[in-house]
Parts: C-alpha cells; structure tokens; sequence
C-alpha cells in the first residue's frame, strides 16, 4: 500500500491535477455516456486499428458529432489514443467497457450517489443522510430498500453483491469447517448467504435478522429456492436495545454489516450479541478495512464509498481503519481468535470469542 506521507506531486503536477478534479464529474459522464452508447464496446471489437468517428457514428448511430465531443474528452482523458483518422481504445478504455468491478463501481456512482452527493456539505454539517432525499423520504437507506427506484435498486444490489459474492466459496468452508446447526444471520438483507449456507450444508438451519422489509425478500427468495424449511426470519431493528435477541445459534454471521453504524452503535450491537449468544458460540465478522487492502485503487474505492454512507445511508457510518474497529470490538467484550486478511477483493474475516 501506498505511503500517504509525501506529497506525490510538484507544483505543476499539483495544478494539473487540480484541473482534472474540477472537470472529474463531467469526465465520468463521458466515459459512461461511451459506455452506455456502445462507443467503446466498437472501439474494443476494432482492436488496435481503431475506427474512424465517420466508421463509429455508422456502427453505434450516434451522430459524428456526438462521437468526436466526447472521444476528443476521452483522448485527453487517456481513455482512448489517436492514430489518425482512427480512435483506438487505450487501457483505460478497456477496463471501463469490460471490467465487472468498474461497471458495478460507475452504475453505484451514477445510479445511487451521482445527485445525492450535490448534498454533501449538508450531510457533513448536519450528521444526517441530507442526499438521500434524491432517491425517497427515509430516515435512512436501509428502511427503502425495496422500494428504491428501479435502476438506483438495481445499481446497489449489483454493488453490493459485487464485493461480498466472490468471498462465499472460502467463506463456508471457514464456517462449516465446525459443522454448525444454527446460524444467526444478523443484516441478512435479501439472504445471499442464508442460501449459499443451505446450499452447502443440508443439515444447517439459518435465521436471518434484520429488518422486516428485508425479512420479507429475504423469505421470498427462500421460497423460491426450495429452502424456505430452513430459513427464518427474525424481524428486528438492531438499534432498537428494547427488541430481544434469538438465542441458541453455535454461530452469529455479521457479512458488511456494522459497517454500515457509527461506532458507538457498533458498540451497542455487539453487545448485545454478546450478552445474547452462548459461551461457546463464535461470532464471524467480515468486513472490508480501507487500510487493509492489497492495491491503491481498493483503498481509494473504500473511502470514496465511506462517503456514500455519509451522504445517503445514515450520515455516520463508514469503512472503518482497522485498528479503529478493534478497539471497539475488544470495549464489546469480544477477543479476536483469528483474523484473515485479502479474501476475495479484500475482504477481512474476524472470527470473535466472548472474553
């Protein structure tokens, strides 16, 4: 990773970049806008050659106009070069048309935070979700869900399963390594991981906690699975300390969960487990720490995504630094028997005991 303790730029590399910051929104609209009218998906099939915009307004029939403004902005944005007459797709450019992560990344950014981040000043000044309003009239983004417009609930979604989907295989193997029966599966939200653990083990029962507009998707792709026997909801606000806790489970799964609290609620949710949950049960938290990341670019995600929770989620919940998140597990009364690092796209795995 990274040292962010040197300044990388001299004083004309500083302004250069300076300028590309203040033209960065309308250089994200570009390469979307290529993306989207399969400007690149041609440029790409054209390979090293290239087209000319003459040949690429014929093939994507977007007027020569329109291909020449935006691709002389991705020229000076490296996202395609020039040899002339033709356009060709740089590096960039390729990993904006066929890389999963960065399409799951720009539709987030377009579909769920692109106007709410206009609020941003609010939401810092206020501790409040002030660019959520863009999207519906929630508390916070957790209550509508499911009622999200369609390609702002599509968009989060994709996103979210992005990131957690691809560290299931070496997941369940850690967990079912024990052979649990009952596993609590707290912010379950539309129960990916309810599922892949009936899946894999046909003896487990899960129940899935959180709150009851997610319990109810969750339930109805149980159903639709076949394994609705066995998972259950448990509808609940895990801010609510009144609401009483399942008891019984040998394992309690929190998957990007607390990440979505301020500490202070992390604190009191973990509490809680703990005084629920079984001496001899273990408490699994996976969690992505921007400070734990292999590569630059998975750091710089993570705290970029920090300030969706600001501006939209709940206005005080974050990807936390590790060391930061810790410490509040230990106040909890919990201590770290093993810790994981770089599962799947760098994830953390935190297998907790009752002190």
């Amino acid at each position: 990773m990274t040292s962010y303790q040197n300044d990388p730029f001299n004083a004309l590399e500083a302004k250069t970049e300076a300028q590309k910051m203040a033209f960065a929104p309308i250089v994200f609209h570009t390469a979307r806008t290529l993306r989207d009218l399969g400007i690149l998906t041609v440029l790409d099939q054209a390979g090293k050659a290239g087209l000319s915009a003459e040949d690429i307004a014929t093939q994507t029939e977007v007027s020569e106009y329109g291909v020449k403004v935006l691709l002389d902005m991705a020229l000076s944005a490296n996202i395609v070069t020039w040899s002339q007459p033709n356009y060709v797709l740089a590096n960039l450019g390729h990993f904006l048309v066929n890389d999963g992560m960065t399409r799951a990344n720009m539709d987030f950014t377009a579909d769920v935070c692109y106007a709410a981040m206009m609020h941003l000043t609010e939401a810092i000044e206020e501790g409040t979700p002030a660019g959520l309003k863009e999207l519906g009239e929630w508390t916070t983004i957790y209550e509508g869900l499911s009622q999200l417009p369609e390609k702002a609930k599509t968009s989060w979604f994709n996103f979210d399963h992005f990131y957690s989907d691809r560290s299931f295989p070496i997941l369940l193997e850690r967990v079912f390594a024990s052979k649990p029966k009952r596993l609590f599966d707290i912010g379950g939200n539309t129960g990916k991981w309810a599922l892949q653990c009936c899946q894999h083990d046909d003896d487990v029962e899960v129940t899935i906690i959180d709150l009851p507009q997610q319990i109810a998707m969750a339930m109805e792709n149980a159903q639709a699975q076949g394994v609705a026997d066995r998972i259950h909801g448990y509808p609940t606000n895990m801010l609510d300390k009144t609401q009483a806790l399942p008891q019984g489970a040998d394992v309690w799964w929190m998957s990007q969960f607390l990440d979505c609290f301020s500490p202070m609620e992390i604190l009191s949710i973990l509490r809680r487990v703990r005084a629920a949950m079984s001496e001899d049960a273990i408490v699994y938290i996976l969690e992505l720490f921007w400070d734990a990341q292999r590569y630059d670019a998975a750091a710089y995600s993570l705290n970029a995504t920090s300030l969706y929770f600001t501006c939209l989620a709940n206005g005080n919940s974050r990807f936390y630094r590790s060391e930061d998140f810790l410490e509040i597990v230990s106040e909890a009364g919990f201590i770290v028997e093993s810790r994981t690092d770089d599962i799947g796209l760098g994830h953390t795995l935190l297998a907790l005991k009752a002190s």
